[in-house]
């Protein structure tokens, strides 16, 4: 097995139980309506992260321009791609017994999934210089504009609990991020 397969199959394992998370999470909304109430700003979270996930499944298919892998990148692309399972596992905790609703629970942990999710664009321009030159040189000026801009969003998001703030914002990262996947790819 070449070391290219070997890191694909931990990243797929972690790929698979953050996007495994995030639809057993969404399932049980639906499955019970009434016993946790849905919030419709933390589904859009939960469907920007899904859209997330996939188009970095489908930035990582880069990863086998690699021909010589240190223990130091790998253990860095681990790192990264559980920064993402973390999310999706704050997204939807085992239980809401402490909350009111998704509502109440996602403003509660607005900090964690923010600093979280605000690291994984940090990492991610990380990841971009270890796929090498050429890959870097493939996208524009905007890359690093989305990265750092996303990043400050999300610092501010840790702060601000406005309720339209993080409506707009969420609604914002979706429309982007479908812009940038069908701009890319």
């Amino acid at each position: 097995m070449d070391t290219f397969s070997h890191i694909k199959a931990v990243i797929s394992i972690t790929l698979g139980l953050s996007i495994t998370h995030l639809l057993k999470g969404a399932a049980k909304q639906i499955q019970h309506p009434g016993r946790d109430k849905p919030y419709w700003v933390h589904n859009l979270w939960t469907l920007y992260m899904f859209i997330l996930l996939l188009h970095f499944w489908w930035w990582e298919i880069s990863l086998h321009e690699i021909k010589h892998w240190l223990f130091a990148e790998y253990f860095f692309i681990i790192i990264y791609i559980v920064t993402y399972y973390s999310v999706c596992a704050l997204l939807y905790p085992d239980d809401l017994k402490d909350y009111q609703d998704y509502k109440d629970y996602f403003y509660s942990r607005r900090k964690w999934i923010f600093s979280i999710l605000g690291a994984s664009y940090l990492l991610d321009i990380i990841d971009t210089e270890i796929k090498g030159p050429s890959y870097v040189h493939h996208y524009n000026i905007e890359y690093p504009i989305r990265n750092i801009s996303h990043f400050i969003l999300c610092m501010i998001a840790i702060k601000v609990e406005n309720r339209k703030f993080h409506a707009v914002l969420v609604i914002l990262f979706l429309a982007y991020e479908a812009s940038y996947i069908l701009r890319l790819f």
